[in-house]
């Protein structure tokens, strides 16, 4: 009988004797089996040691080469090391808060101005593109050091993710081998990922959404292609063909774009059969549009953070029966709602999201305070994590997301939710996407679409969904939302974009692209 994995590392291991020539990973550089990146990993685990790499060291890689990124971090979990990946656009000081804050044994990158911000902070610096070609080379296995066993154990950390939340810098969760694989084998039980899928990706690893793609292809025996940037704009419906992709984890931004792609082709990637969706409420419309043009699409909606991976994922178009719902919890944990008193609210009421079970994580590194904060213990039970999100559940334990707790927002007297509003304007007719945001000293609550319609229209439209009292008083329509590079809406572009043209009457000219009114 198969031995049951321990360790990250032992998952690619499982699947390669599995499966040893079935593909594994895939780019527009690169194509590995099973068998070919688990020896690619391990020869990675060797040059690593030879560098002084040992249990328990961190290691940053930060780089846009997904390949070399999986190669390196089953590399580290062979050795009992912790890695991080950071954003291939993490530099300056933002790569020197991570580097004080972890102190890494060494940075991995193809950037070689981050090789010098590692050389003023006396941190060993390698390249991944060259580490890469070296272990690919078959001929390198002699000049290798042995790799006796790194001693790790399932409790060890294997991964530190930095998020940047509410706080100033950036924090960096921990993740121990035994949380990510309960908290991607859970997934995978939802999921079902098969052996013949396809997995397209075009997020960057840096993102845990992305991350655990890699998790989760090993684990079903999947191939991964890694997508890039460029893949994702108009040429989107010819990279998922090119990749044969049945399966495509996007975030709204992504989803909105393939749908507006699909209005407008006659050509259909046709052998994608399921779409993810986190990060944010995925709109009616672009679900509508999917749905119609892709029929053998089916969406699954999941909602999540970084600190316990995911905690609800609804069943595939689970949400034709439940609208706004974003799930179940995983099997083997429990999400509840507790009050401002920290007690446990009854079904229907709204309060703030608490999640127990084994995937939540080990809490931030270096962080005592905040981590004894948002991970409270009770004695002889898991830690839990209280998520700072408001929601609520039904009878039947399905959870629904009200808004974060920066979402949150008082106006005329009424406490708001930004996702509520978010949500009956991507209902309007017309409504590609929207967001919110809050009041900010003199400036009132604003909603910014994407729209074929006026923001007028739009106003006037959403009484047909929402309240009244809950509508923004000004609106302003946008050719795109500004997201970061994990997919979301970047909400800082996005007040300073608007900020420029405050003073600009609704449904006035356009003053300066992408802006419109």
């Amino acid at each position: 009988m198969p031995r049951t994995p321990q360790l990250l590392h032992e998952i690619l291991e499982a699947a390669a004797d599995r499966n040893p020539l079935s593909a594994a990973l895939s780019s527009r550089q690169y194509s590995l089996s099973y068998r070919e990146l688990n020896t690619a990993a391990t020869r990675m685990a060797a040059l690593l040691r030879r560098e002084g790499l040992r249990l328990g060291d961190r290691v940053i890689v930060t780089a846009a080469d997904g390949v070399g990124i999986t190669v390196l971090l089953y590399a580290a979990s062979r050795l009992g090391a912790v890695f991080s990946v950071l954003h291939e656009q993490v530099r300056g000081g933002p790569l020197e808060h991570v580097l004080r804050d972890c102190e890494p044994r060494l940075l991995v990158s193809d950037d070689v101005g981050a090789g010098q911000t590692a050389a003023r902070h006396d941190v060993p610096f390698l390249r991944l593109d060259e580490l890469v070609r070296t272990v690919l080379d078959a001929d390198v296995d002699e000049a290798l050091p042995s790799l006796p066993a790194s001693g790790a154990l399932g409790v060890d950390p294997v991964s530190l993710i930095y998020t940047s939340g509410t706080t100033a810098l950036p924090k960096a969760v921990v993740s121990t081998h035994q949380q990510v694989l309960f908290a991607a084998s859970a997934i995978q039980e939802r999921l079902e990922y098969r052996s013949d899928d396809v997995v397209y990706c075009p997020l960057p690893l840096s993102f845990d959404y992305g991350l655990y793609q890699v998790y989760l292809a090993a684990l079903s025996g999947a191939r991964l292609h890694l997508g890039t940037v460029g893949e994702v704009g108009p040429a989107l419906l010819r990279s998922l063909a090119d990749a044969e992709a049945t399966v495509l984890p996007a975030m709204p931004s992504l989803s909105d774009r393939l749908a507006w792609l699909l209005s407008r082709s006659k050509g259909a990637p046709s052998r994608l059969r399921l779409l993810t969706n986190t990060g944010a409420a995925l709109s009616q419309p672009t679900m509508t549009t999917l749905r119609a043009a892709l029929p053998d699409l089916r969406i699954q909606v999941m909602y999540g953070l970084t600190e316990c991976k995911r905690t609800a994922i609804m069943p595939p178009d689970g949400d034709l029966d439940r609208p706004g719902s974003c799930g179940l919890p995983l099997p083997g944990t429990d999400v509840f709602i507790i009050g401002d008193d920290g007690e446990r609210l009854p079904f229907g009421e709204i309060g703030q999201i608490v999640v127990r079970g084994p995937h939540v994580m080990a809490g931030y590194w270096r962080r005592p305070e905040l981590t004894a904060e948002r991970f409270p213990r009770t004695e002889g039970l898991f830690p839990e994590l209280r998520t700072g999100d408001y929601g609520w559940q039904d009878k039947d334990g399905y959870l629904y997301f009200s808004g974060r707790r920066d979402d949150l927002y008082k106006e005329r007297g009424f406490r708001l939710s930004t996702t509520e509003v978010e949500a009956a304007a991507t209902r309007v007719d017309g409504v590609t996407s929207a967001a919110v945001l809050p009041p900010d000293g003199k400036r009132g609550a604003l909603l910014l679409v994407v729209a074929d319609i006026t923001a007028d229209n739009v106003r006037e439209s959403m009484r047909e969904h929402i309240e009244p009292f809950k509508i923004p008083r000004r609106c302003v329509r946008l050719d795109r939302l500004p997201t970061n590079g994990n997919g979301k809406v970047d909400r800082k572009k996005l007040a300073a974009l608007v900020e420029q043209d405050l003073d600009t009457p609704a449904d006035a000219g356009a003053p300066q692209a992408p802006v419109t009114h």
